[in-house]
């Protein structure tokens, strides 16, 4: 499976460096997501209840873009990481790539096979995914796998570049994905969704809302790929922010 991660991301592999300690870096542009706080609703053994994914790992849930974060990740982008630490760096290409590294993890995810997992993700998400997925039901679990397909739409939330005392750096991106389960089968049969179907009540236990964070060292003299140090999947209309 990873080697079939990285046939399509070339160069752009996910994998996480075990001497990594992403709280002991000294972060010169901070990363830390401004979001709503929000409130997750209790689950219980109401069948209903059982096919919603509560978040798998503690991170506050991106929904919608920023257009100042828009900005400056297009600065960033542009102006230092593809002069200075990546020449061939496209966040485009990021995109589509990443959506490769999210199919391959949820897959992973839906059938409990964590060895499969590692060199791809942070051996601390692993632990916390691990957590989290062992506390679902079945129905639950087979919520998490996501064909890249069904992803109809994605964008990188925030791009941030990350420097220490040591002159070592780092760029993290934090991905968005807005998924509808099955879309790849209605796009084939050429029964498509309407564009209200957020709304609609048959299609809100297929809308689903995907958080991933990527990190790559890029010190000088340093061979380094991309990582996954987070994850989160949730469904939009299981959640309520607090007034």
């Amino acid at each position: 499976m990873n080697l079939a991660l990285r046939q399509v991301l070339t160069r752009q592999s996910f994998r996480l460096c075990d001497r990594y300690a992403h709280k002991n870096v000294a972060k010169q542009i901070p990363l830390t997501s401004q979001c709503s706080v929000i409130q997750y609703r209790k689950y219980s053994d109401n069948p209903t209840e059982s096919r919603r994914l509560p978040q798998l790992m503690e991170f506050p849930p991106v929904v919608w873009p920023s257009f100042i974060k828009f900005v400056k990740n297009w600065m960033f982008s542009n102006f230092i990481i593809r002069p200075y630490f990546d020449q061939e760096f496209s966040l485009g290409e990021f995109i589509e790539a990443s959506k490769h590294a999210v199919q391959v993890v949820s897959d992973a995810l839906q059938q409990s096979d964590f060895k499969a997992l590692e060199g791809l993700v942070e051996k601390d998400a692993i632990a916390a995914l691990k957590t989290a997925v062992s506390k679902l039901s079945v129905s639950q679990r087979q919520l998490l796998a996501i064909d890249k397909e069904d992803i109809f739409y994605a964008f990188p939330y925030q791009v941030g570049v990350m420097f220490d005392d040591s002159d070592k750096r780092w760029v993290e991106i934090t991905m968005c994905y807005h998924v509808l389960r099955g879309l790849k089968h209605m796009k084939e049969s050429g029964d498509l969704p309407p564009v209200s179907l957020g709304v609609q009540p048959e299609y809100q236990d297929n809308i689903f809302i995907l958080n991933y964070r990527f990190i790559r060292e890029f010190t000088k003299g340093v061979e380094d790929s991309w990582w996954v140090n987070i994850v989160n999947h949730f469904q939009p209309h299981t959640i309520v922010k607090k007034m």
